[in-house]
């Protein structure tokens, strides 16, 4: 099989242009900040000095102008949401707790004021937002209700007599949990409750309530408890809320979508409680989005230790003596060089993924909207998947080294394993995606429960899940050559992805339609082929990104090296597949052989630039200082 040429040698710095696209001065801006001493690992630190440390860093970080990115140039910011996603995203190459608390500070806290807001609020919070004046926490998740936020049992009872809201926890249930900021340092909160005016509930709305005095005590009725020691990401510190009767005026709700008179009467933009309620939370998917690429940061970071350790250590001989150097092993290549190309892939996406945020108009139809909250949704869930399985393997690469504290490999391993869970549980994310797919945005949009979303599918199926295309005639057309060269056409591989995301799509409406009298029960017995729709659709979204980077690449060797790269991710993600394409008359037996003989031989190839590919990621050097690379 003749794999189609690489270049010697390729300059980092090539792929490193390629890598930092559109928003490349703010990286190398972020990476010169982050090269400062003050922003080492806190490897031996305890809970509370690691906390202290992390709210010094973030004082740092409040002295330059990136916590103002995402905030309205009116009010000191500078109207760049691409550039404060990104500068999120560059934090996740150091201590994961400052990308964290940092992302509470001003990605929640700061962005649900913004984006829930209106102008009172915004004069009167924003700027004391991002110079840390006030810091706070984003208050949605509870004990009881995680990823179904639409039925959180925190109450704000409008009281029309005194003009104020009472915020209340009913129950053990509607205790705020694992809330960032919450333990020690945050003074007020966006609390998400039932907003409850004249006897009716307006559902989930968004209330700015003071958690904490100025001498640091809490609120009159605000419980606090500290989460204590977690995991990992303990310099951030998280606590849980509750609340007993608290007043809070009526101008705390965060009125853009919807209002309560002093009379107590509600008004709305939107008319549908379940619209109003998925408009409201579509507008705070920065966060997901920025989980998603701190997740792919941490990844690249965890490559970049285990790919130089295996290019120095040496572990049993040759025939003639000499030991080997493990990444030599075609075994030890398998482990990192497929996952390294899944991360080129993943942070191709998330670059086009980051645009679409930046660049959707406030006034875009609805329906494009929700294209982007699916995208969000579907990557967030595959960089944080990919980040668990990749540190993990980076570990074990490492061996016994890889165990070590001090060799930063166990707590990447730590700090990035809640990411597949917050901002959204990535089980509930793919569904979402899937729905996304499986039904058109209809005027009221309902809830996202398994009940719900089985009978508006059924109702609602979308009678041509995907048009066909020349896809699948194309596809078998070239299944049923003996040329094994096709493994390596761009378009075969692109059409491959397309036709299997089709398959599966239909397959999963056709089981849907079939709801009748028990749409939960064929929901629930079809639910991991909803998840792979969502998965393969990903998949697909992540290769065609890929292969726009390779074919925008203006330096023809980086571009040749890159394209290989985009081989072997698309061909590992076939030959991880390969029991679905085999059953689906997508492979021959032969071809699929084909298949794994063409990872092993691009893995081969892609040895030699193995250090060049993780170079080009421009980790700041302290980031790297782990003992097991200094031998």
């Amino acid at each position: 099989m003749d794999i189609p040429a690489v270049p010697a040698k390729v300059d980092p710095d090539a792929l490193t242009a390629v890598l930092d696209g559109r928003w490349a001065e703010l990286r190398r801006g972020v990476r010169t900040q982050m090269s400062a001493e003050t922003f080492r690992d806190p490897v031996d630190l305890d809970v509370e000095p690691h906390r202290a440390q992390v709210l010094e860093q973030l004082r740092e970080l409040a002295a330059t102008d990136r916590p103002a990115l995402g905030f309205d140039r009116a009010y000191g910011g500078q109207s760049d949401i691409g550039g404060s996603v990104v500068s999120f995203e560059m934090l996740g190459l150091g201590d994961l707790s400052l990308m964290v608390k940092a992302g509470v500070q001003w990605g929640l806290f700061g962005g649900a004021v913004q984006l829930l807001g209106t102008e009172r609020h915004h004069e009167k919070y924003l700027r004391r937002i991002m110079d840390l004046d006030l810091l706070g926490c984003f208050a949605m998740t509870e004990h009881g209700h995680g990823s179904d936020v639409q039925h959180l049992h925190t109450t704000a009872t409008y009281d029309p007599l005194t003009g104020e809201f009472v915020v209340h926890s009913p129950d053990p249930g509607a205790t705020k949990e694992y809330i960032g900021n919450a333990a020690r340092d945050g003074h007020a909160a966006v609390v998400f409750a039932q907003l409850v005016t004249g006897g009716d509930s307006r559902g989930v709305h968004a209330f700015f309530v003071p958690i904490r005095d100025s001498a640091g005590a809490p609120m009159p009725g605000v419980t606090i408890e500290d989460c204590g020691r977690k995991a990992g990401l303990n310099g951030v510190d998280n606590g849980r809320l509750s609340f007993n009767q608290v007043r809070v005026p009526r101008e705390a709700l965060l009125n853009r979508f919807g209002d309560v008179a002093v009379d107590g009467t509600y008004s709305s933009p939107i008319e549908s409680d379940g619209r109003r309620f998925f408009t409201m939370l579509g507008t705070l998917i920065r966060g997901r989005v920025s989980v998603g690429g701190s997740a792919g940061s941490a990844t690249k970071r965890a490559l970049t230790l285990a790919i130089r350790y295996g290019d120095q250590r040496r572990q049993f001989t040759r025939p003639d003596g000499d030991e080997v150097v493990i990444l030599d092993y075609l075994g030890h290549q398998r482990k990192l060089l497929p996952a390294l190309a899944k991360t080129y892939a993943l942070h191709f996406a998330q670059e086009e993924l980051v645009a679409k945020l930046n660049d959707i108009a406030p006034d875009a139809p609805e329906e494009e909207q929700r294209e982007l909250e699916s995208r969000a949704a579907g990557l967030k869930a595959a960089n944080t998947w990919h980040a668990t399985a990749t540190i993990q393997t980076a570990r074990e690469a490492c061996g016994g080294a890889g165990y070590l504290s001090e060799n930063l490999l166990a707590g990447l391993k730590a700090d990035t394993d809640v990411f597949t869970t917050f901002e959204g549980d990535n089980t509930v994310l793919l569904q979402l995606v899937a729905k996304g797919l499986l039904t058109q945005y209809k005027e009221h949009f309902e809830e996202l429960s398994p009940l719900a979303t089985a009978r508006f599918v059924a109702e609602q199926l979308v009678g041509a899940v995907l048009e066909h295309t020349s896809a699948r005639a194309f596809v078998e057309r070239l299944t049923e050559s003996d040329d094994a060269e096709v493994l390596f056409d761009r378009e075969w591989q692109l059409r491959l992805f397309e036709d299997r995301e089709s398959h599966v799509l239909e397959g999963v409406a056709n089981r849907l339609r079939k709801a009748g009298e028990d749409p939960f029960g064929v929901f629930n017995a079809a639910q991991d082929h909803v998840l792979a729709a969502g998965r393969v659709h990903v998949e697909r979204l992540v290769l065609a990104a890929f292969a726009r980077a390779v074919e925008g690449c203006e330096d023809p060797e980086a571009a040749a090296l890159l394209s290989r790269v985009c081989d072997l991710y698309a061909l590992s993600a076939i030959e991880a597949d390969r029991a679905w394409f085999l059953e689906h008359g997508r492979l021959t037996t032969s071809r699929s052989k084909a298949v794994t003989a063409a990872v092993n031989e691009l893995c081969a190839t892609l040895r030699p630039h193995a250090g060049t590919l993780v170079d080009a990621f421009a980790i700041p050097a302290q980031f790297l200082a782990a003992p097991m690379l200094r031998g």
